[in-house]
C-alpha cells in the first residue's frame, strides 16, 4: 500500500502500471495451470484413441506447440474440467475419422457432450425441433421431448421474431440456449413444465365494434343499409 501511496504521489506512470498488471497476472496463473493439468488428461487419453496421429509428431518442439495451441482454446472457451474433457472423449470415440480433430472441434463435442449427458438434444437436433415448431405452432400442439426442449424451442421461437433473426443466428442462438439450460441443469435447477398456451382470440377493434353496431339498428329497424 505504502509503494502505491508513493507512486501516486510522485506520479510515477511506470510503477502504476507495473501494480495494475501484476493483480490479472497474478490471478491468471492458477488459471492456466489447472488448464494445463486438463489437458495433461486429455493428452493421455487422445494418445490412446489416436496413436497413429500423436506418433507423427517430429520433435519435442511439435509437442509443445501442440500443448500451448490446445491449452490457450481451453483456456478461451472456458473447457476446464475433466467431465468437459471425457464428455468430448466419447464423442471423439465414436468418430470414424481416424486423425485428430481440431481443437475447435473436439471443444464443441466438449460442450455438446455435456448437453447429452444431461438429456438434452445436440444443437441440430434443436434447431430441427425449432423449424417443427414454426410449422405447428397454431394449429396443433407440438410433443416436447422434454420440459427444457419446451423452454429453449419457445424462447428461440420468441427471440426470432422480435428481433427478426436470420437461420444462421437461430443456429448460434440455439448452442448458446443449450450451454444456458446445461448450466441450470448441471446446478441441480428443476425444470418446469410447460405452460399451457391459451389460443390467440379475435378482438374487433373500436371501427368494426361501430360497424357492427350500426347493422344491429339497420336490420331491427328493417332500414335500408345506406340510410345510417
Amino acid at each position: 500500500m505504502k509503494s502505491l501511496v508513493t507512486a501516486i504521489q510522485q506520479r510515477d506512470g511506470r510503477a502504476l502500471q507495473a501494480m495494475s498488471n501484476s493483480v490479472p497476472l497474478q490471478q491468471a496463473q492458477p488459471v492456466r495451470e489447472h488448464t494445463a493439468q486438463v489437458f495433461n488428461e486429455l493428452f493421455k487419453q487422445l494418445r490412446a484413441t489416436f496413436p497413429a496421429s500423436m506418433a507423427n509428431f517430429k520433435d519435442q518442439e511439435d509437442l509443445n506447440e501442440f500443448k500451448r495451441q490446445w491449452t490457450k482454446a481451453f483456456a478461451e472457451n472456458n473447457i476446464r474440467t475433466i467431465d468437459q474433457i471425457n464428455a468430448g472423449m466419447k464423442i471423439a470415440r465414436q468418430q470414424e475419422n481416424p486423425f485428430l480433430p481440431a481443437p475447435g472441434q473436439f471443444i464443441q463435442w466438449c460442450k455438446q457432450g455435456e448437453s447429452l449427458a444431461v438429456g438434452l438434444p445436440d444443437e441440430d437436433q434443436l434447431y430441427e425441433l425449432y423449424r417443427e415448431y414454426c410449422k405447428m405452432r397454431g394449429w396443433r400442439e407440438m410433443k416436447w421431448p422434454s420440459n427444457a426442449c419446451y423452454w429453449m424451442v419457445t424462447k428461440i421461437y420468441s427471440e426470432m421474431r422480435s428481433k427478426s433473426l436470420t437461420d444462421s443466428e437461430v443456429i448460434k442462438l440455439c448452442a448458446k440456449e443449450l450451454r444456458s439450460m446445461t448450466a441450470r441443469i448441471k446446478s441441480g435447477e428443476t425444470i418446469p413444465a410447460p405452460v399451457k398456451q391459451i389460443p390467440q382470440l379475435y378482438i374487433p377493434t373500436s371501427k368494426e365494434r361501430s360497424l357492427e353496431h350500426l347493422a344491429s339498428i339497420r336490420k331491427k329497424l328493417n332500414l335500408n343499409p345506406k340510410s345510417i
